[in-house]
């Protein structure tokens, strides 16, 4: 494609050299630049991409989208905002997929994973190929593939679009983070449906306030044309509802376009009857929990929304399979209950424990701790959560990145002390999932919070050491048993 038929779509500050040279590729990575690529240096928190111009240059790049003019030699578009520019020339590059595929967007604080997979789950049981964009994985025509973020950045996030039509995807279900909508990540994406779970503290190193954090989920609502469906037993959700047209849904059983009610829980899933604008639905979902009624039902009126039938999309939950490191559950034979969840944030942790809490005879322990150069303010919070809804809170390193483990689990414990629970402080996490699997007795519940289906542990400058909160529990498991 030549540049000046890329850039049409745009209206660029200035332009220098020649601009109709063949665009082959985009990169905002000079390390991924080769002969005829458009690189846009794009002005990063700790780097400044136009630092990277000459070497994008000297790589073979054929134009560089700029914000300052920096006459190396090849064409240049300068613009007000690199990061802007990238979302809508790559969409014009790879040909505007989302245009063709119908596009599915959930974004909240907690729910987005779970309620993503539920709407890939509902439209797969119904003939609808649908790829996956998301924290755990993502999915192109049928294909599992691993993931860097939540939302990727426009560039590969576009090529992957146009990658599922290609591979036979009709529709896309894929989770956007806060950080994507204020780093324009998802301009230029056609969404039909956007959904709205909640908000609660989290990322508040990102968003200075909470207002903040909401202005950027409420970005995915202004885009018209698309099906708003939105939470309104929260109060941010109730509030999109108040400035958009929605579909609302409520599992408190509160007013809105679809209800949950008579919700009974097992040890297998939920179960509870859908009042919705097409008449009552039973419904049965194998996630258990309180917090997945929400997810289930605001999945059921996406998919409903998407065009799927709703008898269908209730049978689509039925045989809806568990999320990887959602309310996982750890079976070795063991007379107690150990459950693996990705709860990170204050609201995630109790409502993870209050779901464990009411399928349990016995004790609730928990393991748990909280992130390193995030969000300092909500580690007494996550702290008070344990110590308030488990009888033995097991305090924990969670992902300490550039801080000292032992420093952010004395901020967490310290909101744990005198909530109730006995509180256990280990810093080493592989040794503390060991300390609460010991103390476990049959009937009682042991709840590893915090990483879910990460693979790893974050260290300084970087470091990376592999760990499986699931493949742990399960050797401890082993362990405990080789020892008795």
């Amino acid at each position: 494609m030549r540049l000046s038929d890329l850039i049409a779509g745009i209206d660029p500050v200035a332009t220098r050299g020649d601009l109709e040279v063949e665009i082959a590729g985009l990169a905002y990575d000079s390390r991924k630049v080769g002969p005829g690529t458009l690189f846009f240096c794009v002005p990063g928190e700790k780097v400044d991409g136009h630092e990277f111009g000459p070497a994008a240059v000297a790589a073979g790049a054929a134009a560089l989208v700029v914000e300052r003019e920096l006459g190396l030699g090849a064409a240049e578009v300068v613009v007000a905002d690199a990061r802007a520019a990238m979302a809508p020339l790559a969409a014009r590059f790879a040909g505007d997929p989302t245009a063709e595929l119908r596009v599915f967007g959930v974004t909240g604080t907690n729910g987005k994973t779970t309620t993503a997979f539920l709407v890939r789950e509902i439209l797969e049981a119904a003939g609808i190929r649908t790829g996956l964009l998301g924290t755990v994985k993502q999915v192109v025509g049928g294909v599992e593939e691993e993931v860097e973020r939540t939302t990727p950045e426009a560039i590969d996030m576009q090529a992957t679009f146009r990658r599922m039509l290609a591979s036979g995807d009709a529709a896309c279900a894929m989770e956007v983070s806060s950080h994507a909508l204020v780093l324009r990540r998802a301009d230029a994406i056609h969404f039909d449906v956007t959904l709205f779970t909640n908000l609660t503290q989290d990322h508040l190193d990102f968003h200075a306030t909470m207002a903040e954090y909401f202005a950027a989920k409420r970005l995915l609502f202004e885009q018209a044309g698309a099906t708003r469906v939105v939470n309104v037993d929260d109060e941010y959700g109730r509030r999109l509802a108040e400035e958009f047209e929605c579909v609302t849904f409520s599992a408190a059983g509160g007013a809105a376009d679809y209800r949950a009610d008579a919700v009974e829980f097992d040890t297998a899933g939920a179960r509870f009857l859908a009042r919705t604008p097409h008449g009552d639905l039973p419904v049965r979902t194998g996630l258990p929990g309180g917090f997945n009624v929400a997810n289930a039902l605001g999945a059921l009126a996406a998919a409903v929304a998407l065009g799927v039938g709703p008898e269908a999309a209730a049978a689509g939950l039925e045989r809806a399979a568990r999320v990887p490191g959602r309310f996982e559950p750890i079976d070795e034979g063991q007379g107690f209950a150990v459950l693996v969840d990705y709860a990170h944030t204050p609201d995630s942790m109790e409502n993870v424990l209050r779901a464990a809490r009411r399928l349990t005879r016995g004790r609730v322990i928990s393991v748990f701790g909280a992130g390193g150069d995030r969000d300092r303010d909500k580690r007494p919070m996550m702290g008070r959560a344990g110590g308030e809804l488990s009888d033995l809170a097991v305090v924990t390193s969670d992902n300490p990145r550039s801080e000292d483990p032992a420093a952010i689990v004395a901020e967490v414990a310290a909101g744990a002390e005198g909530q109730g629970a006995e509180v256990a402080v280990e810093v080493d996490r592989r040794a503390a999932i060991g300390l609460a699997l010991g103390r476990a007795e049959p009937g009682d519940t042991v709840v590893i919070a915090g990483k879910g289906h990460e693979q790893g542990q974050e260290f300084e400058e970087g470091r990376k050491v592999p760990f499986d909160d699931r493949e742990v529990a399960r050797e401890e498991l082993r362990r405990l048993r080789g020892a008795a």
